[in-house]
């Protein structure tokens, strides 16, 4: 691997961007790929640019023919994070979900009575007000974001802050009409209906949960639908 390659994979990781490694297996030709540019090697073919957002969101290798012959795709993706906000019920379901999914969970709540390490052994915790919370976190594209308080004084600021990131997944907790409620206010705060549609509300999917660990079931399932599956048009 040149030394350049393997310095801006070092910036890419630190920076948390995603990557992309591709070699040509018949010639050794080398291209890197970070956060949908490319950074170093020629422009890529349209088929060869697309395979790399596939690799990227499958987080797997991938060896693909091209009219230049065989191009293995080696993927460097950050890791998984998931931020909580509210140390309530359904995050004590959620957390241990999500951590054996293999995301990097922290919890956030200034409620110190909900915020315990009794109540989430082993869990970060950051019992900063949430706005404070995510503006040290820096979400990015590997990093979901989910409130569950029902409290606009601790969500709202959270997806405030979560809609100016890059954040893959951000999800509510919450009625339609609450979720209507929360839009209204969230775009007092500036943001246009392309911002807000980021948003799942009422987090999770439609399968009829009811008890806290079904509703976290259907959050960790649409939270692993939206990583996986082909970005809207």
């Amino acid at each position: 691997m040149q030394r350049l390659i393997l310095d801006r994979l070092l910036a890419a990781q630190t920076a948390k961007h995603p990557a992309a490694l591709l070699r040509w297996l018949d010639t050794g030709r080398e291209a890197l790929v970070v956060a949908g540019e490319v950074e170093i090697g020629e422009p890529l073919a349209p088929e060869l640019a697309e395979a790399v957002r596939t690799a990227l969101r499958r987080d797997r290798g991938l060896t693909l023919e091209t009219g230049d012959g065989r191009v293995f795709i080696q993927v460097f993706n950050p890791p998984l994070r998931l931020i909580v906000v509210g140390a309530v019920h359904i995050a004590q379901a959620l957390v241990p979900m999500a951590s054996l999914t293999g995301y990097d969970v922290t919890v956030v709540d200034p409620r110190r009575s909900f915020a315990s390490d009794a109540r989430f052994p082993g869990v970060t915790i950051s019992r900063e007000w949430p706005d404070d919370a995510l503006e040290e976190l820096r979400p990015d594209a590997r990093t979901a974001v989910i409130t569950l308080t029902h409290d606009p004084k601790l969500d709202d600021p959270a997806l405030d802050r979560a809609l100016r990131s890059d954040a893959f997944y951000i999800a509510a907790l919450g009625s339609r009409r609450t979720h209507a409620a929360r839009l209204e206010r969230l775009r007092e705060l500036g943001h246009d209906a392309v911002a807000l549609g980021r948003i799942h509300g009422p987090a999770g999917l439609d399968i009829g949960a009811v008890s806290p660990a079904e509703i976290a079931i259907s959050i960790m399932a649409e939270m692993t639908r939206v990583l996986h599956q082909e970005p809207a048009a």
